[in-house]
């Protein structure tokens, strides 16, 4: 099962709640490895003459059970020799970051049809990009004993990703020492923070990794807060009654639901105050930018809308197709594509967005990973928070409140106000910064 109403809208407007020093600096190191075992030739549909390096394969996590992650490396378009390496993580948990990050949000390309598309937002402008199909049994990951699919936590994930990337780093030496950044949206709420936190632990006694900072986009960080701020948002925004807030709040509100949901003991009032949220709500409104679109095949597809149950949903922007999701899928079920990215399917007929066959301990999302960040702020780890303002899924308004908690409990200093941020003559964010 996953948590699939954790996938965030980030190519909505933007409001940034907390920034921790991001300055940054670039040691120089870099190799040319055209002929490198895992270099991509060219993607079926590619635009012609690109200017950067792809790369993708795997890394073999345990050669008894051979358990192998799949990753998508994409160089940065300018000067990759002095840009960090980012590694992203998007949640579920047990969704893709191929399928979802790199092919229909922050990637090199989005797929349209029979082609692909350059994205004129992709991160690799400013790094080098890896993304990690995490945990075994996302996407082309996978174990060839299938008790593997059945043992996942939170614990375990941390544990394969950073072996996963001390076994990327023996393909890439050359990144070894790079500037190091862990980014993610919506349950990377809790992979990134117990990443970093293992990679600290490991560095005390050796220095691995050189790590950086964390960027954590609409993320689950303390359950309650983040899930309950959804009734006052869809009140907010008009989408539930006032009747039906008031039940959403005071009779059984979603973290309630939630966790009643994975203990398989949802009561009869909680089962009707959700099937009211539902019905308001409605299947046809994008949960993850409520202002847009939706791709209608794929919501007429949806059991239930609101539910722990619920497949990943469409995610979309003015800028782009609001079915970017169902072509990803097609794109990446394409044999020629599979062998073009060195991708097998084991133990599975067709490539998912989010995984059927990974059974994670839900209960893990009530672990607050709050405390996590706060540790690494004192570790002396750059954060950055951002949140997306017409996501309702993981919405503003409680990372905000954990924000403010976090700032409170560390002391934290507003070095710059509460103040808009212009891209040309667009209002693209409001953001402040504080710092230790």
């Amino acid at each position: 099962m996953k948590l699939a109403t954790m996938k965030s809208n980030t190519n909505a407007k933007m409001v940034m709640v907390l920034i921790l020093n991001l300055s940054l600096v670039f040691p120089y190191c870099y190799c040319y490895h055209h002929n490198h075992a895992d270099s991509i030739v060219s993607l079926p549909g590619q635009p012609p003459h690109i200017d950067f390096q792809h790369f993708s394969g795997y890394v073999t996590l345990d050669n008894n059970n051979q358990k192998a992650l799949f990753y998508y490396f994409v160089e940065s378009i300018t000067d990759p020799s002095s840009k960090p390496l980012v590694l992203w993580l998007n949640g579920g948990p047990g969704c893709s970051s191929l399928g979802v990050g790199a092919f229909s949000e922050n990637g090199p390309f989005t797929p349209n049809e029979e082609f692909l598309i350059q994205n004129e937002y992709s991160w690799n402008r400013e790094a080098n990009m890896l993304y990690l199909e995490t945990p075994v049994g996302v996407g082309f990951s996978y174990s060839k004993g299938s008790s593997s699919y059945m043992t996942m936590n939170d614990e375990a994930t941390a544990r394969d990703n950073v072996v996963f990337l001390q076994g990327w780093f023996n393909k890439f030496p050359q990144y070894r020492n790079r500037d190091l950044f862990l980014t993610g949206e919506s349950y990377a709420g809790h992979y990134v923070p117990q990443l970093a936190k293992l990679m600290i632990e490991m560095n005390r006694k050796n220095k691995i990794f050189n790590l950086k900072g964390i960027a954590l986009g609409n993320p689950v960080l303390e359950y309650a807060t983040d899930f309950n701020s959804r009734a006052e948002f869809f009140w907010s925004h008009g989408l539930i009654s006032d009747s039906t807030f008031n039940m959403f709040t005071k009779v059984c509100n979603y973290s309630r639901y939630v966790s009643e949901y994975y203990r398989d003991s949802v009561s009869p009032l909680c089962s009707k105050v959700m099937g009211q949220v539902s019905k308001e709500t409605s299947k046809f409104v994008d949960k993850y930018d409520v202002t847009l679109d939706v791709c209608i095949s794929s919501v007429l597809s949806q059991s239930k809308v609101i539910s722990p149950r619920t497949k990943i949903e469409q995610r979309a922007s003015e800028r782009i197709d609001v079915c970017v999701d169902d072509k990803v899928t097609n794109y990446l079920n394409r044999r020629d594509v599979q062998d073009a990215l060195h991708a097998k399917l084991v133990g599975i007929r067709k490539w998912g967005v989010c995984s059927d066959i990974l059974d994670y301990d839900m209960l893990n999302v009530e672990l607050p990973t709050l405390p996590i960040v706060g540790s690494l702020v004192k570790a002396g780890v750059r954060v950055l928070i951002y949140s997306g303002d017409q996501d309702s899924v993981i919405p503003l308004t409680g990372s905000r409140r954990l924000v403010q908690k976090l700032a409170t409990q560390l002391g934290l200093n507003t070095t710059v106000p509460y103040r808009v941020w212009f891209g040309g003559q667009q209002v693209y964010i409001t953001v402040n910064k504080l710092l230790l």
